[in-house]
């Protein structure tokens, strides 16, 4: 049977993953004090807003940058600003984050069909021993 082999035959070196490691790392650090752990309970209280919803907040946020006037007294708009740009920091980076991810998990299916084509010929090979003794 002919299947096809060293689908991904590009390989990390040591300082590769080396500099992988310390990268992911300086990100760990650098996101620590950002990084939340919602309960399953908290998550579902505050949830995540709709696309319609961040519409709304993003046109709340040009008026009151366009006209300041306008703003309701009611609301701390400095701590406003500050989320929102936050938030827009943290949506590009999960964007780019899942990108990555999708990439090396594309590598590393790969890497297993190659591991599982390979296992399956030393099977296959192991069998043929057997019964050639």
């Amino acid at each position: 049977m002919s299947t096809l082999k060293n689908l991904n035959d590009i390989h990390l070196s040591t300082e590769q993953i080396e500099s992988v490691n310390t990268s992911l790392a300086a990100l760990e650090t650098a996101l620590s004090a950002k990084v939340s752990n919602l309960s399953s309970e908290e998550r579902r209280k505050y949830g995540s807003i709709s696309e319609q919803n961040k519409l709304f907040v993003n046109k709340v946020n040009d008026y009151a940058t366009g006209q300041p006037v306008l703003r309701s007294p009611d609301v701390d708009w400095e701590e406003f600003a500050k989320d929102f740009n936050s938030r827009t920091v943290l949506e590009a980076t999960i964007a780019r984050s899942e990108n990555l991810l999708t990439g090396i998990s594309n590598a590393k299916t790969l890497h297993d069909y190659d591991n599982y084509q390979a296992a399956l010929d030393d099977y296959a090979y192991t069998n043929y021993k057997t019964y050639e003794i």
